[in-house]
């Protein structure tokens, strides 16, 4: 070889070695590839400012949360900026109480939870989040990134279990990314059909620099050459992920995109309505969104004058007695009906997957999602007209461009004598005696005479929550908060906090079957230590009387259906909460009476109501 290429192979010698060493290296370590560069490590600020930055300034006024180290930092920092941080027991209810905020303040709703067990344990939350297409930001912590699948704490995959329920899932893998992703979730939680997004924040992104090097074992020296390549390694690996991480950046909300439907398509559905007869609107919880307030929405219902039949968070959106509301016998409407229009209502099964319309009805259905918009439309139903749109701006739309439009009274005449005939056979139900303890219809309807005009009813149960969607009037929108097509149980501790947090002054009441109640009852203690005073009416019958409706006729056993008469009242003094039973011997309205004033004293009220069997919804099937 020639003496004068010696040096140049010498190095092209030692450097394949060290490239081979540190490709080893990277690979036995399971570590990406990285650039360098310059970072402030004198810096004491951390990625936990940068959420909260992020929360503020797109005005969330509260995180529901149950701790964990992953998430720590997020928490403290929004705490200082002013946002409410609300602890609950569990966290499902935090994303439940998220839920709820979102629904009736028109934002998103914003929950944080730590790693593993703490985001599988939402799971459920946020499909029904998805379901009910509230906009919902979960916030996820997540062992460091560099420790991914080397058996850190809590370390799953949550990304798998969440792209399917979300809208947008994305992990954070550097600090400057913080502001961008955060900024992109919540647009896209709100464009469109609103729905539950994700963000998962690997502890590293979350921490001061000098702690996660600390961590890391980082070290200035080492004694052996592949420990000085490992140190180099983790040195510019951490280095990367705080590059940039405090230049200035823009945390205001990005635009939200909403679909609208086009003039010549409101002026053809004008037309479709224009030669009805016998038209009938259903309106379903999409409804209620943004922009166009429900206050707007229920203007042009009235100016329309067309009956009404509201289900969801469209619910109250009349007031409590409304001329052109319908409540009862909506199925024989719908026979009639001539002109139907699905307001954000879905043809699932709530309205028997579309097949329970007259064949012959003009059918305007309007939704922000396509998927929904043509729901079963394939076996039971076509729609007239199609309308990809935002529901109460297209119902704003349609009532101006049917200026001058008059439903037939006789029809609605005819729509307010049956529901007037099946209220008055449902009264009459009302005063019949059980074998044993109260009627719950009975119970129902004295609660509906004391319920004031600012009252929240929050549905969580089976049999004695569907009874009581027959009895109880909400007494305007975004009163009413129920599961929605998911059917969810155990909604009601977490939907109760967020509504209460959103109207303080308000009654917040629960209605609770007693196979409900056990999903949240630990949710006193919170509502106790965050001064959110709520009022429970829990129907005990000592079981699933839902699914017994079915089972015991059809296969002659409550197997599993049994539970027992408990004294939920008496749980409550040791969660910080007041107790009441309420027997056959009691005096319904004291009770009532007396759970108000002792709510209206701050104090989170559970009324345990013992009652019997009625043949009310006799027959009502549990799928």
């Amino acid at each position: 070889m020639d003496d004068s290429l010696l040096p140049l192979f010498t190095l092209f010698a030692s450097t394949t070695l060290i490239g081979l060493a540190i490709g080893k290296t990277l690979s036995r370590f399971h570590l990406p590839y990285i650039w360098l560069h310059k970072v402030d490590k004198s810096s004491k600020r951390h990625g936990g400012e940068l959420v909260a930055e992020v929360l503020q300034s797109h005005g969330v006024r509260q995180i529901f949360t149950l701790p964990g180290g992953h998430i720590s930092p997020i928490l403290v920092a929004a705490e200082k900026l002013g946002i409410r941080i609300v602890d609950t027991r569990h966290e499902a209810s935090a994303v439940f109480a998220a839920d709820a905020v979102a629904r009736m303040s028109g934002t998103v709703g914003v929950a944080a939870v730590t790693a593993g067990p703490g985001l599988t344990n939402t799971i459920t939350a946020v499909k029904n989040a998805q379901m009910a297409e509230s906009p919902v930001l979960i916030i996820g912590g997540a062992t460091a990134t560099i420790l991914k699948g080397r058996g850190a704490l809590q370390d799953i995959d949550h990304m798998s279990l969440f792209k399917p329920l979300c809208k947008f899932s994305a992990s954070v893998t550097c600090v400057r990314d913080i502001v961008p992703v955060a900024r992109q979730a919540f647009q896209v939680a709100q464009s469109g059909t609103p729905g539950p997004v994700f963000i998962e924040f690997p502890i590293d992104v979350l921490y001061p620099y000098d702690m996660v090097s600390k961590e890391l074992g980082v070290k200035e020296e080492g004694k052996s050459l592949m420990q000085r390549i490992i140190n180099w390694y983790l040195g510019n690996y951490l280095d990367n992920l705080y590059a940039g991480a405090w230049e200035p950046q823009d945390t205001k909300p990005l635009k939200v995109i909403i679909p609208f439907a086009s003039s010549d398509l409101v002026n053809r559905c004008a037309e479709v309505v224009s030669r009805s007869k016998k038209p009938v609107i259903l309106l379903g919880s999409q409804a209620t969104l943004p922009p166009t307030p429900v206050e707007d929405l229920r203007r042009s219902l009235e100016t329309l004058g067309i009956p009404c039949f509201l289900g969801g968070m469209s619910r109250g959106l009349l007031g409590r007695k409304s001329a052109i509301q319908m409540r009862q016998q909506r199925r024989d409407a719908l026979k009639e009906a001539d002109v139907i229009i699905l307001a954000g209502a879905v043809c699932d099964f709530r309205l028997s997957y579309g097949r329970g319309m007259g064949r012959k009805a003009k059918i305007i259905a309007v939704n922000r999602n396509k998927d929904q918009l043509y729901k079963n439309s394939d076996m039971f139903w076509k729609p007239s007209v199609a309308v990809v749109s935002d529901v109460a701006t297209f119902m704003r739309d349609l009532a101006a461009a049917l200026t001058g439009y008059q439903c037939d009274e006789e029809w609605i005449t005819s729509l307010r004598e049956r529901d007037e005939a099946k209220e008055a056979i449902n009264i009459k139900m009302a005063e019949d005696m059980p074998e044993v303890h109260l009627n719950p219809m009975k119970v129902l309807n004295e609660l509906e005479e004391l319920l004031p005009s600012d009252a929240v009813l929050i549905g969580d149960g089976g049999d004695f929550v569907a009874t009581a969607a027959y009895i109880l009037r909400p007494r305007g929108p975004l009163m009413w908060l129920d599961p929605g097509a998911f059917g969810t149980l155990g909604v009601g501790g977490g939907f109760a906090l967020g509504a209460k947090i959103c109207r303080p002054e308000s009654q917040v009441w629960i209605i609770y079957g007693d196979g409900a109640l056990g999903y949240s009852l630990a949710e006193f203690d919170t509502y106790a230590r965050h001064k959110t005073p709520v009022i429970a009416l829990v129907g005990n019958d000592a079981g699933w009387t839902q699914i017994a409706r079915d089972q015991v006729p059809t296969f002659g056993s409550s197997v599993a259906c049994d539970l027992a008469y408990c004294d939920y009242d008496k749980a409550m003094e040791g969660l910080g909460a007041k107790g009441i039973s309420v027997g056959r011997n009691d005096s319904i309205p004291d009770k009532l009476k007396e759970a108000q004033k002792l709510h209206d004293e701050g104090y989170p009220v559970l009324v345990n109501v013992f009652i019997g069997k009625t043949k009310f919804r006799e027959g009502s099937l549990s799928v």
